[in-house]
């Protein structure tokens, strides 16, 4: 076993999941899209649509369908979270936002474009091809 692999099982080990809210449907099944705190409230008052969003110390996550990563190279210092499993901080993980119907998700693509808006990086289907 390599060293980046082990780092990467501790760091999933200490990890925790993001509970969700009882009644909410998961069949998409869930990951976890993290923000810094000021990144996140910029995105919220911009979203029109949004689903469960938690704060862990000093990063805001965003609940969307499992997969959401496919084909997008979320702009930095955004960070994705498979199983919506995020790192544990001494406080936990508090809701802070409930979509106020069974669904827990943000739509992945609205979420991707405002914070490519607010990070002012190009959606990655509009970058130029590589040679």
């Amino acid at each position: 076993m390599t060293l980046d692999r082990l780092t990467a099982l501790a760091r999933r080990l200490s990890d925790i999941p993001l509970e969700l809210p009882d009644g909410m449907r998961t069949q998409l099944g869930c990951d976890a899209v993290g923000m810094p705190a000021e990144l996140g409230r910029q995105a919220m008052s911009r979203m029109s649509r949004i689903g469960c969003v938690y704060v862990t110390g000093e990063q805001w996550w965003w609940i969307v369908p499992s997969h959401s990563q496919q084909s997008l190279d979320w702009p930095e210092p955004v960070r994705y979270a498979p199983h919506a499993l995020v790192p544990q901080t001494a406080s936990g993980a508090r809701l802070i936002h409930h979509p106020g119907h069974d669904a827990p998700y943000t739509p992945p693509i609205p979420l991707y474009l405002t914070l490519c808006r607010i990070t002012r990086t190009v959606p990655v289907w509009m970058r130029p091809a590589e040679a």
